[in-house]
Protein backbone atom coordinates (compact mmCIF):
# COMPACT_ATOMS: atom_id res chain seq x y z
CA UNK A 1 0.00 0.00 0.00
CA UNK A 2 1.41 3.52 -0.59
CA UNK A 3 -0.04 7.12 0.78
CA UNK A 4 -0.92 9.59 -2.28
CA UNK A 5 -3.16 12.53 -3.08
CA UNK A 6 -5.75 13.42 -5.69
CA UNK A 7 -4.07 15.48 -8.29
CA UNK A 8 -6.87 16.70 -10.66
CA UNK A 9 -9.82 18.89 -9.48
CA UNK A 10 -12.14 16.25 -8.40
CA UNK A 11 -11.74 12.36 -9.43
CA UNK A 12 -14.84 10.19 -9.10
CA UNK A 13 -14.54 6.89 -7.42
CA UNK A 14 -16.55 4.19 -9.50
CA UNK A 15 -17.35 0.17 -8.38
CA UNK A 16 -14.82 -1.19 -10.63
CA UNK A 17 -12.37 -0.22 -13.79
CA UNK A 18 -15.46 -1.14 -16.29
CA UNK A 19 -17.90 0.58 -14.33
CA UNK A 20 -17.83 4.00 -16.53
CA UNK A 21 -19.84 3.79 -20.04
CA UNK A 22 -18.90 5.93 -23.15
CA UNK A 23 -20.99 8.78 -21.45
CA UNK A 24 -18.75 9.02 -18.39
CA UNK A 25 -15.60 9.57 -20.56
CA UNK A 26 -15.22 12.98 -19.39
CA UNK A 27 -15.02 12.33 -15.75
CA UNK A 28 -12.21 9.80 -16.40
CA UNK A 29 -9.55 11.59 -18.36
CA UNK A 30 -6.55 12.15 -17.47
CA UNK A 31 -7.67 15.64 -16.96
CA UNK A 32 -11.28 15.38 -16.21
CA UNK A 33 -13.90 17.24 -16.96
CA UNK A 34 -16.47 17.33 -14.66
CA UNK A 35 -18.63 20.24 -15.81
CA UNK A 36 -19.00 18.86 -19.36
CA UNK A 37 -19.90 15.69 -17.87
CA UNK A 38 -22.86 16.82 -15.49
CA UNK A 39 -24.29 18.93 -18.52
CA UNK A 40 -24.17 15.42 -20.63
CA UNK A 41 -26.30 13.36 -18.67
CA UNK A 42 -30.09 14.14 -18.13
CA UNK A 43 -32.26 12.32 -15.36
CA UNK A 44 -31.78 8.63 -16.88
CA UNK A 45 -28.71 8.86 -17.54
CA UNK A 46 -27.54 9.78 -13.48
CA UNK A 47 -30.30 7.17 -12.76
CA UNK A 48 -27.72 4.76 -14.10
CA UNK A 49 -25.02 5.78 -11.84
CA UNK A 50 -26.46 3.69 -9.66
CA UNK A 51 -23.94 1.10 -8.25
CA UNK A 52 -21.76 2.30 -10.83
CA UNK A 53 -19.95 5.64 -8.87
CA UNK A 54 -19.77 5.94 -4.87
CA UNK A 55 -18.31 9.20 -3.80
CA UNK A 56 -15.66 11.52 -5.94
CA UNK A 57 -11.93 12.63 -4.33
CA UNK A 58 -10.70 16.23 -4.08
CA UNK A 59 -7.77 17.96 -5.13
CA UNK A 60 -5.37 17.14 -2.84
CA UNK A 61 -7.10 14.72 -1.05
CA UNK A 62 -5.21 11.63 0.87
CA UNK A 63 -5.83 8.30 -0.66
CA UNK A 64 -4.16 4.91 0.41
CA UNK A 65 -3.61 3.01 -2.80
CA UNK A 66 -3.91 -1.14 -2.49
CA UNK A 67 -3.77 -1.97 -5.77
CA UNK A 68 -3.28 -1.03 -9.56
CA UNK A 69 -4.43 -2.84 -12.45
CA UNK A 70 -4.75 -1.73 -16.32
CA UNK A 71 -4.55 2.43 -15.69
CA UNK A 72 -6.53 1.91 -12.39
CA UNK A 73 -5.89 2.29 -9.04
CA UNK A 74 -8.10 0.52 -6.06
CA UNK A 75 -8.08 3.04 -3.20
CA UNK A 76 -9.49 4.27 0.23
CA UNK A 77 -9.89 7.61 1.21
CA UNK A 78 -8.75 8.10 4.53
CA UNK A 79 -11.08 11.26 5.10
CA UNK A 80 -14.10 9.77 4.05
CA UNK A 81 -14.83 7.21 6.92
CA UNK A 82 -17.06 4.53 6.21
CA UNK A 83 -18.32 1.39 7.99
CA UNK A 84 -17.36 -0.33 4.62
CA UNK A 85 -13.59 -0.22 5.59
CA UNK A 86 -11.53 0.78 8.64
CA UNK A 87 -9.11 2.78 6.73
CA UNK A 88 -12.03 4.67 4.65
CA UNK A 89 -13.86 4.83 1.76
CA UNK A 90 -13.13 2.20 -0.96
CA UNK A 91 -13.28 1.89 -4.74
CA UNK A 92 -11.57 2.99 -7.69
CA UNK A 93 -9.87 5.90 -9.68
CA UNK A 94 -8.01 6.05 -12.73
CA UNK A 95 -4.07 6.03 -11.67
CA UNK A 96 -3.94 9.30 -14.16
CA UNK A 97 -5.77 11.40 -11.30
CA UNK A 98 -3.28 10.54 -8.26
CA UNK A 99 0.34 12.27 -7.77
CA UNK A 100 2.53 12.27 -4.93
CA UNK A 101 1.05 14.18 -1.42
CA UNK A 102 1.82 17.25 -0.94
CA UNK A 103 4.96 18.88 1.19
CA UNK A 104 3.51 20.50 3.65
CA UNK A 105 0.12 19.03 5.81
CA UNK A 106 -0.50 21.88 8.75
CA UNK A 107 -2.02 25.01 8.88
CA UNK A 108 -5.22 23.96 6.40
CA UNK A 109 -7.79 26.27 5.00
CA UNK A 110 -10.41 25.02 2.67
CA UNK A 111 -12.48 26.11 -0.27
CA UNK A 112 -15.92 27.88 0.78
CA UNK A 113 -17.04 28.98 -2.50
CA UNK A 114 -18.48 26.27 -5.15
CA UNK A 115 -15.81 27.06 -7.46
CA UNK A 116 -12.18 29.29 -6.91
CA UNK A 117 -9.16 29.67 -9.51
CA UNK A 118 -6.01 28.67 -8.25
CA UNK A 119 -3.32 31.01 -9.52
CA UNK A 120 0.45 30.42 -9.93
CA UNK A 121 1.12 33.94 -8.59
CA UNK A 122 -0.44 36.35 -5.98
CA UNK A 123 -2.62 38.63 -8.17
CA UNK A 124 -5.79 38.48 -10.05
CA UNK A 125 -4.38 38.66 -13.24
CA UNK A 126 -2.11 35.63 -12.61
CA UNK A 127 -2.35 32.18 -14.80
CA UNK A 128 -5.01 29.78 -13.29
CA UNK A 129 -3.38 26.44 -12.72
CA UNK A 130 -7.27 25.01 -11.98
CA UNK A 131 -10.19 25.25 -10.93
CA UNK A 132 -11.11 24.16 -7.47
CA UNK A 133 -14.47 22.74 -6.27
CA UNK A 134 -15.96 24.10 -2.21
CA UNK A 135 -14.35 21.60 0.61
CA UNK A 136 -11.01 21.68 -1.33
CA UNK A 137 -8.56 21.23 1.83
CA UNK A 138 -5.10 22.40 1.10
CA UNK A 139 -2.38 23.07 3.71
CA UNK A 140 -1.36 27.36 3.44
CA UNK A 141 1.78 28.50 3.08
CA UNK A 142 2.08 31.82 3.13
CA UNK A 143 0.29 35.14 2.53
CA UNK A 144 0.55 37.98 0.68
CA UNK A 145 -1.71 40.48 -0.35
CA UNK A 146 -5.24 39.02 0.33
CA UNK A 147 -3.61 35.78 -1.07
CA UNK A 148 -2.27 32.69 0.71
CA UNK A 149 0.02 30.26 -1.29
CA UNK A 150 -0.67 26.41 -0.94
CA UNK A 151 0.40 23.04 -0.98
CA UNK A 152 -0.50 21.27 -4.28
CA UNK A 153 0.89 17.53 -4.74
CA UNK A 154 3.91 16.54 -6.19
CA UNK A 155 5.82 19.49 -4.77
CA UNK A 156 3.78 22.29 -6.17
CA UNK A 157 2.29 25.07 -4.98
CA UNK A 158 -0.23 28.17 -5.60
CA UNK A 159 -1.92 30.93 -4.72
CA UNK A 160 -6.11 31.61 -3.99
CA UNK A 161 -7.66 34.85 -2.72
CA UNK A 162 -8.44 35.08 0.37
CA UNK A 163 -11.94 35.51 0.29
CA UNK A 164 -13.18 31.94 -1.00
CA UNK A 165 -10.97 30.38 1.62
CA UNK A 166 -12.29 29.60 5.33
CA UNK A 167 -10.49 27.77 8.00
CA UNK A 168 -11.30 26.55 11.64
CA UNK A 169 -14.81 25.57 12.70
CA UNK A 170 -18.44 26.92 12.85
CA UNK A 171 -21.82 28.04 13.80
CA UNK A 172 -25.42 26.31 12.73
CA UNK A 173 -25.51 29.52 10.66
CA UNK A 174 -22.44 28.53 8.82
CA UNK A 175 -23.66 25.24 7.30
CA UNK A 176 -26.69 26.30 6.14
CA UNK A 177 -25.53 29.26 4.94
CA UNK A 178 -22.37 26.96 2.94
CA UNK A 179 -24.79 24.30 1.78
CA UNK A 180 -27.34 27.02 0.53
CA UNK A 181 -24.98 28.38 -2.27
CA UNK A 182 -25.73 24.83 -3.98
CA UNK A 183 -29.34 25.63 -3.71
CA UNK A 184 -30.91 24.42 -7.31
CA UNK A 185 -27.52 22.38 -8.05
CA UNK A 186 -28.82 19.40 -9.71
CA UNK A 187 -28.74 15.69 -7.50
CA UNK A 188 -25.67 13.59 -8.23
CA UNK A 189 -25.04 9.93 -7.04
CA UNK A 190 -21.83 10.05 -5.47
CA UNK A 191 -21.29 13.94 -5.69
CA UNK A 192 -19.12 15.34 -2.83
CA UNK A 193 -18.25 18.72 -5.60
CA UNK A 194 -19.69 21.97 -6.62
CA UNK A 195 -20.80 20.03 -10.27
CA UNK A 196 -23.19 17.73 -8.18
CA UNK A 197 -23.84 16.76 -4.71
CA UNK A 198 -26.44 13.46 -3.35
CA UNK A 199 -27.50 14.36 0.00
CA UNK A 200 -24.40 12.64 2.38
CA UNK A 201 -22.34 14.58 -0.19
CA UNK A 202 -23.54 17.84 0.67
CA UNK A 203 -23.60 16.97 4.86
CA UNK A 204 -19.60 15.79 4.11
CA UNK A 205 -18.20 18.48 2.13
CA UNK A 206 -20.02 21.06 4.71
CA UNK A 207 -18.68 19.84 7.28
CA UNK A 208 -15.41 19.42 5.78
CA UNK A 209 -15.12 23.15 4.98
CA UNK A 210 -15.92 23.96 8.99
CA UNK A 211 -13.41 21.21 10.08
CA UNK A 212 -15.13 18.02 10.84
CA UNK A 213 -14.48 14.66 9.54
CA UNK A 214 -18.08 13.21 9.28
CA UNK A 215 -18.75 9.63 8.08
CA UNK A 216 -19.68 9.82 4.01
CA UNK A 217 -22.88 8.13 4.11
CA UNK A 218 -26.06 8.32 5.95
CA UNK A 219 -26.46 5.76 7.73
CA UNK A 220 -22.62 5.82 8.87
CA UNK A 221 -23.56 9.34 10.11
CA UNK A 222 -26.93 8.31 11.92
CA UNK A 223 -24.66 5.55 13.51
CA UNK A 224 -21.54 7.66 14.28
CA UNK A 225 -22.63 11.24 14.94
CA UNK A 226 -24.61 12.32 18.38
CA UNK A 227 -28.11 11.45 18.09
CA UNK A 228 -30.37 14.13 19.33
CA UNK A 229 -34.60 13.69 19.84
CA UNK A 230 -36.15 14.29 16.75
CA UNK A 231 -38.39 17.20 18.49
CA UNK A 232 -35.55 18.97 19.41
CA UNK A 233 -33.84 18.98 16.61
CA UNK A 234 -33.02 23.02 15.43
CA UNK A 235 -31.76 24.56 12.34
CA UNK A 236 -28.29 23.06 11.50
CA UNK A 237 -29.20 20.01 12.83
CA UNK A 238 -29.68 16.46 10.57
CA UNK A 239 -32.79 14.68 9.86
CA UNK A 240 -32.25 10.98 9.11
CA UNK A 241 -35.01 9.32 7.14
CA UNK A 242 -35.51 5.68 6.68
CA UNK A 243 -38.14 2.70 5.27
CA UNK A 244 -39.52 0.35 8.30
CA UNK A 245 -37.18 -2.31 8.60
CA UNK A 246 -34.74 -0.65 6.34
CA UNK A 247 -31.24 1.08 7.02
CA UNK A 248 -31.23 5.15 6.70
CA UNK A 249 -31.15 6.25 3.34
CA UNK A 250 -31.59 10.06 3.44
CA UNK A 251 -29.88 12.73 5.28
CA UNK A 252 -30.67 16.63 5.31
CA UNK A 253 -29.93 20.06 7.37
CA UNK A 254 -32.84 21.07 9.53
CA UNK A 255 -34.08 24.75 8.58
CA UNK A 256 -36.20 27.60 9.29
CA UNK A 257 -38.33 26.64 6.52
CA UNK A 258 -37.89 22.18 6.97
CA UNK A 259 -34.58 20.91 5.78
CA UNK A 260 -32.11 21.89 3.13
CA UNK A 261 -30.95 18.65 1.24
CA UNK A 262 -30.09 16.66 -2.20
CA UNK A 263 -33.63 15.33 -2.68
CA UNK A 264 -32.64 12.34 -5.50
CA UNK A 265 -31.73 11.99 -8.74
CA UNK A 266 -33.96 13.77 -11.30
CA UNK A 267 -34.45 16.69 -8.59
CA UNK A 268 -32.04 19.85 -7.86
CA UNK A 269 -30.78 20.77 -3.52
CA UNK A 270 -33.33 22.74 -1.86
CA UNK A 271 -34.75 24.17 1.18
CA UNK A 272 -38.55 22.99 1.76
CA UNK A 273 -40.90 21.93 4.10
CA UNK A 274 -41.00 18.45 5.04
CA UNK A 275 -43.55 16.85 2.82
CA UNK A 276 -46.31 14.04 4.55
CA UNK A 277 -44.04 11.24 3.08
CA UNK A 278 -40.92 12.38 3.63
CA UNK A 279 -42.38 12.98 7.60
CA UNK A 280 -43.55 9.73 7.65
CA UNK A 281 -40.03 8.25 7.05
CA UNK A 282 -38.13 10.66 9.44
CA UNK A 283 -36.21 8.16 12.07
CA UNK A 284 -33.73 10.11 13.57
CA UNK A 285 -31.84 13.79 14.29
CA UNK A 286 -28.60 14.40 15.48
CA UNK A 287 -26.52 17.38 16.29
CA UNK A 288 -23.01 17.92 14.49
Amino acid sequence: MKLVAAKVPVSTVWTAPDAPRDIDAPAIAAQPDLATWAKSMDTETRLGLHDRTLTQLLFAEPVVVRSERDGWSEIVAPWQPSSQDALGYPGWVPSSHLGELPSAASDPVAVAVPTAALLAEPAGDARVVGELSFATVLASIEHADGYTRVATPDGGSGWLADGVLRSGSGTAEDRLALGSQFLGLEYLWGGTSAYGLDCSGLVHTVSRVLGLRTPRDAHDQADTLENIPIDEAQPGDLYFFARPGKPVHHVGFVSPEGMLHASETGKRLENEPLSGPRRATLVAAARL
